[in-house]
């Protein structure tokens, strides 16, 4: 399957040196960054782009990175363009994180660097870089919070900022967009560690200087007509292998109308019309009965939308290719106006980017019948201190954030896998030992949910439980998260996965109003209390979170041979993960 003039062997080869370039890019990142955000988690992504912005080829780093920064790079070079003066020239790189100009959500900042030809003023490429950073200020430490309703109470908004321009870094333009202007805001502070971000920035910074300096390494080699060439070949394959996935699903379903819907926590349906040309291979995703925007943060910007999209369209294609913008030129995404997928420039977008994508996901998978529910859920946890005091007056402090893993769905021909990062989200956990060491926090627990995949004739994946218990006073800790009311769906008779619980085993306190006669032993024991999907509050010393993470749904129906009690049995497997809740419940009760 290649691109008709194109070479096989060549084509092949320079799809693995442009993603080598961005792995390149993200080695650099890694090594250079000091966050745990980036240098631990892995929380970014890092492409080159062609002279319009579209996406040539990336890392296996983050899909919802990966596939939104295209619209990143078109807006900036389409907005620079009409400020004539202002537009791309060497030496600069620009800074953006705002949805209007293709950002996910504003923690991640996306540093964009143009490669011009040796010998001319031409863009030929662009290096892009995205870093989730821990935070950027808002109404909360770590600027991911569950409560917000409007954009600015999730940090600093960056529409198009030349951080180096002509060479030439500029400090005081960032201070004031990050610290400053974020502070202006009712409720709202600068970022609360300035200095990590600005670090981990020009860790960016140089990660798209070196992408650069391989790009003008393969130019030397090549020549700059033939690598630009197979940059369009390739883009011309990956449109092609989508093609012929289309004609292929359009005959294996007998239908050219597929559909799916599928809901978040707050009842908000999310659906889906697929409907396919099987002649030319291609296809309209109409996400039309899809609801407004809500009074809340999962809102999902359109460039998050389409990258879900591009994501399971690869995730389909069984061929070998780069997931690039060529996935996306057969398909016509319908996305209404004033909808969840396309709100108001104001509108809270936080929660869209790590839990509305994964739910677009699943629908999109639900309409192929690709594979049942995964977690569909990034369970973001975040914690720290500092911000503006009573007076106004910024208080340094820090932010930590992560993602938790769960269950993976099961398949046509395969159990879901436990304890993984699904989909959207490709980033890790941060190790035990240094969690420990830099946080005030002891990590209690991290391990299965046994029990809280669906069942079926292939089983759905394990989500797990991650107990941290605070050593310091007044830490604020928030949770983000879904399928902590619909669970996720298994396909073809599977069993949906268990939903996700979020426990806080708070000590009690005079202080608080909640102490209590001591028992006979003298112990008095904690209050266990269901946080919900979203909530934040301020932990005391010796408080725990107990994050309970979805599994994945079954696929199949259950092939159990246990005769007359098959049916009883395979209920008991399902409702196990319950009484394992209440039995931890009670555990938590008593301190253990």
């Amino acid at each position: 399957m290649t691109s008709s003039s194109a070479d096989p062997i060549l084509l092949s080869l320079f799809a693995n040196r442009f993603m080598a370039v961005a792995e390149s890019m993200g080695r650099s990142l890694q090594q250079t960054s000091i966050s745990t955000n980036i240098k631990e988690r892995l929380d970014f992504s890092c492409a080159i782009f062609a002279p319009d912005g579209s996406l040539i080829a990336n890392a296996p780093h983050l899909p919802v990175h990966l596939g939104s920064m295209s619209f990143a790079v078109k807006w900036q070079a389409e907005n620079l363009a009409k400020l004539g003066q202002g537009a791309f020239q060497r030496g600069d790189v620009v800074l953006t994180n705002h949805p209007v100009a293709g950002g996910s959500h504003l923690p991640d900042i996306t540093c964009i660097t143009p490669v011009f030809a040796p010998d001319r003023d031409e863009i030929i490429f662009f290096t892009a870089s995205r870093g989730h950073h821990a935070d950027i200020g808002g109404i909360l430490p770590g600027s991911m919070p569950p409560t917000s309703k409007s954009l600015f109470q999730e940090g600093a908004q960056i529409r198009s900022f030349k951080i180096v321009s002509k060479g030439v870094y500029d400090r005081d333009g960032l201070v004031r967009l990050l610290v400053d202007e974020p502070a202006k805001y009712p409720g709202c502070s600068g970022t609360r560690c300035f200095r990590d971000v600005e670090s981990d920035l020009k860790a960016q910074i140089a990660a798209n200087h070196k992408g650069i300096q391989l790009i003008n390494d393969l130019v030397d080699e090549w020549g700059l007509q033939t690598v630009q060439d197979y940059m369009l070949h390739i883009r011309d394959n990956a449109e092609l292998a989508v093609r012929n996935l289309l004609r292929r699903v359009a005959r294996q379903h007998a239908s050219t109308e597929l559909h799916a819907v599928d809901y978040m926590d707050d009842g908000t349906p999310i659906e889906l019309r697929v409907t396919i040309d099987p002649d030319a291979g291609s296809a309209i995703f109409d996400f039309e009965g899809t609801g407004p925007e809500v009074n809340a943060n999962i809102n999902c910007p359109p460039s998050v939308a389409f990258s879900a999209i591009i994501y399971a369209l690869r995730c389909m294609v069984s061929e070998d290719i780069p997931l690039n913008q060529g996935c996306l030129a057969p398909i016509d995404v319908r996305l209404p106006s004033g909808s969840l997928l396309r709100p108001s420039e104001t509108a809270a977008v936080v929660g869209g980017n790590v839990l509305t994508s994964q739910r677009i996901t699943d629908v999109v998978f639900r309409a192929f019948e690709a594979v049942a529910a995964s977690q569909g859920d990034c369970n973001n946890l975040t914690f720290g201190t500092g911000g503006n005091d009573e007076n106004g007056k910024l208080i340094e402090g820090f932010g930590y954030y992560e993602t938790i893993a769960g269950g993976s769905g099961a398949g046509p021909s395969w159990n879901g896998t436990s304890g993984v990062h699904t989909h959207m989200t490709n980033t890790r956990i941060t190790d035990p030992e240094i969690f420990e060491r830099r946080y005030p926090v002891f990590l209690r627990r991290f391990g299965l949910r046994e029990g809280s995949g669906g069942d079926g004739q292939y089983r759905g994946g394990d989500g797990v439980v991650r107990d941290i218990e605070f050593l310091e006073p007044g830490i604020q800790v928030s949770i983000l998260s879904e399928r902590r009311v619909h669970r996720p769906y298994g396909l073809r008779g599977g069993e949906p996965a268990q939903s996700g619980l979020n426990l806080w085993v708070k000590r009690r306190r005079e202080e608080d109003g909640d102490m209590i006669a001591a028992a006979e032993d003298g112990t008095v024991p904690p209050r266990v209390i269901n946080m919900g999907g979203k909530a934040t509050a301020r932990f005391g010393a010796g408080d725990r979170i107990v994050v309970h993470t979805p599994g994945g749904g079954g696929f199949g129906p259950s092939t159990s041979k246990d005769s007359d009690t098959s049916s009883e049995a395979r209920q008991a497997r399902v409702r196990m993960p319950h009484r394992g809740s209440l039995a931890n419940w009670h555990a938590l009760q008593l301190g253990a």
